[in-house]
């Protein structure tokens, strides 16, 4: 298996799910044809964030590692309407790929990237109103960008951290996982315990993609 559930499955979901339309399926076969060597979210993880936006309607989004801008793109269809993104990508490469495929897509006045590593641009963000945020940068950085991504949120907000579960090594044992591995894989365990027993989050690991956790912050409201 490539990935941590059984390939077969995310074929056939991925199979049965609607084509993408516009920018974000000129990216898919970029990536499909092997043209550009560039992450973005998994169909699966796709088709979650859709569900739960279309759910959610936020009106202001947090997104820590842009890549190319596939995500936000696909975020910005649920915003309410004025609705922004804001976006940090740290990596030059990235940066001018998402501001050309952002402006394909006419939404230079609704997503925003900010330039540069998010250890330092985070603890200088002071809104305190984002309904949503998705991470889904370097995963070792998870637990060090947690009490950001809690104190930027706003309460009934919702964390969907991407890539948890590091292709299943992190159920593993650290002596079965690659020793260059087990630092990043320790602290996704960390993380994990963190947002699992965090008192102002109610969480769920999902296994699919490559592991998908939801949090919901609770606030000040009592968890029974």
């Amino acid at each position: 298996m490539s990935e941590i559930n059984y390939d077969y499955i995310a074929q056939y979901i991925r199979a049965i799910r609607p084509e993408s339309q516009g920018i974000l399926k000129e990216i898919e076969l970029k990536l499909a044809n092997n043209e550009e060597s560039w992450p973005i979210i998994k169909p699966e993880v796709a088709s979650f964030l859709q569900v739960l936006l279309s759910l959610q309607k936020p009106y202001k989004i947090l997104e820590i590692g842009t890549a190319v801008g596939y995500s936000s793109i696909l975020m910005s269809q649920y915003l309410q309407p004025g609705g922004k993104i804001i976006t940090i990508e740290r990596f030059d490469l990235m940066q001018r790929q998402a501001k050309s495929n952002i402006k394909k897509a006419n939404l230079q006045d609704t997503i925003t990237i900010l330039e540069g590593n998010a250890s330092d641009i985070l603890p200088n963000l002071e809104d305190k109103d984002f309904d949503f945020i998705f991470m889904d940068c370097a995963k070792g950085q998870y637990i060090n960008f947690l009490p950001h991504c809690i104190r930027l949120l706003k309460d009934d907000g919702i964390l969907v951290t991407d890539n948890v579960l590091h292709k299943g090594a992190v159920a593993k044992s650290k002596y079965l996982v690659p020793r260059r591995q087990r630092t990043t894989h320790t602290r996704l365990r960390e993380f994990l315990y963190e947002i699992n027993h965090h008192p102002q989050l109610i969480s769920a690991v999902l296994p699919f993609g490559d592991g998908l956790a939801v949090s919901h912050k609770i606030g000040g409201k009592n968890i029974e």
